[in-house]
């Protein structure tokens, strides 16, 4: 457990679709910083995350949101960003030197962007049937990873020699870009640094799903 996290404490309270990468990526990070998480699944065919009662959490009426003892808080890297500073375990998860912390924010940036809709519109079309140009997703999926697989044969992670919350961000989505159609195969040094966080103590996995036929 974090040292910081009171052991008077309740767990924090995750609300989430277990599908979600967004979800996810909070999921792993709380165990990343060895945080105790309390899901919570939402029925959201049924609109639970619509109600009133969520929507005093989240206000957009999305997911993932926390409870942290009475802090609520939605926007999954926002949700990052609070929790490694609330719960600092000793390693610099967002560093405060401008052009690492500059670094940390544009793929940050990446992931709310080129991330949410390449690999993860790919994987909504796919999984959920969301009504999304596949095609265009699955394109820009891959504009992305020409991007990403440089610049991981010359660095272990996304901002640096050391992973930040940058990662964490960006992880889910990625890992799971199959499920979307969208193959990994011309991508090692994108395999790589995924097998670099699914290495780190206290790694938690998404929920897996089919991989289409066609990649």
């Amino acid at each position: 457990m974090n040292p910081h996290f009171p052991a008077a404490a309740a767990p924090v309270k995750l609300y989430r679709n277990p599908k979600s990468g967004h979800c996810h990526r909070v999921e792993l990070m709380l165990s990343l910083l060895g945080v105790p998480c309390d899901p919570i699944d939402l029925d959201m065919a049924g609109g639970a995350h619509k109600a009133p009662a969520y929507l005093k959490i989240s206000p957009f009426g999305q997911v993932p949101a926390i409870d942290d003892n009475g802090t609520t808080l939605s926007d999954s890297n926002a949700i990052l960003i609070y929790l490694v500073r609330k719960y600092p375990d000793g390693h610099d998860w967002l560093p405060d030197v401008p052009e690492a912390a500059a670094e940390v924010q544009r793929w940050l940036s990446v992931a709310a962007g080129e991330i949410a809709g390449g690999p993860a519109a790919a994987r909504l079309a796919t999984l959920f049937n969301a009504p999304l140009d596949h095609v265009a997703a699955k394109a820009k999926a891959h504009r992305l990873f020409a991007v990403m697989q440089p610049l991981l044969k010359e660095r272990d992670f996304l901002a640096g020699s050391a992973i930040t919350i940058a990662d964490v961000a960006g992880y889910s989505y990625i890992a799971h870009a199959p499920e979307g159609g969208v193959s990994l195969d011309a991508y090692p040094a994108i395999r790589a640094w995924l097998a670099r966080i699914e290495a780190l103590p206290g790694f938690v996995g998404m929920a897996r799903s089919p991989i289409p036929e066609t990649s």
